[in-house]
């Protein structure tokens, strides 16, 4: 079952207000216990809870509306694939950051398809993992270079590269600040732009570049050296 914990007093407030709070999804109570050792250290995240499975933490994370997830792949039950696509029908806000010893590329690809914010190994140094949470709190897209370069190789061979060369360079732009995590407002401001001519650009890139939403979008991005 999830373990509820009420945030403790003195804790030191993030950037944005308030503790960065943390929800750990792993089948493995070592993995949660090393997780949460370290992650209480942090003075600007809080772990709210964990869960021992996809469903438990889909549950979990309508309780207990953690900013971050920290979810494994392969669990028993409902797997991490299974739960980051319950946790987007359900349109719960949680950014996921996967952590995981899986590195094949049949099990990246789904998961940041399936919205993923960020796709990391379990033998990522500690404080960067701290960084990672941070980053995809922050809206960022984070992937561990391996990753990203896996993922790289595959839109390569699938003719990614080129569809981009069908964007123009304000096309570009705004897709480079979706990748920094901003929003369509945010977009306008920095471009001095309309916000509906923001949404048109949006739309024109994800028909261009054959994507669902800005998450692949942002995704993309990252893959091909484009803003984050």
């Amino acid at each position: 079952m999830a373990d509820n914990e009420t945030p403790r007093a003195g804790r030191a407030e993030s950037g944005a207000g308030h503790a960065i709070r943390v929800l750990l999804v792993d089948d493995h109570q070592v993995v949660r216990r090393g997780l949460r050792t370290f992650l209480e250290v942090q003075d600007d995240i809080e772990v709210v809870g964990e869960a021992s499975d996809g469903a438990e933490g889909v549950a979990a994370a309508g309780q207990l509306r953690p900013d971050v997830i920290l979810m494994d792949v392969k669990m028993p039950g409902m797997d991490g694939i299974e739960a980051l696509r319950k946790l987007r029908e359900l349109d719960n806000a949680a950014r996921v950051l996967v952590v995981t010893s899986f590195t094949e590329q049949r099990t990246v690809v789904p998961a940041l398809r399936a919205g993923a914010a960020g796709y990391v190994y379990k033998d990522i140094d500690p404080e960067a993992l701290a960084g990672a949470i941070r980053s995809v709190y922050a809206g960022h897209v984070l992937l561990q270079p391996e990753v990203a370069g896996a993922l790289l190789s595959q839109d390569e061979s699938n003719g990614g590269q080129g569809r981009g060369t069908s964007l123009t360079e304000r096309e570009r732009e705004v897709l480079g600040l979706i990748a920094d995590g901003r929003s369509n407002r945010e977009i306008a401001r920095a471009l001095v732009l309309s916000e509906k001519t923001v949404k048109t650009h949006v739309s024109n890139i994800l028909m261009k570049l054959d994507l669902a939403d800005r998450t692949q979008a942002a995704l993309w991005a990252v893959r091909h050296g484009i803003g984050a």
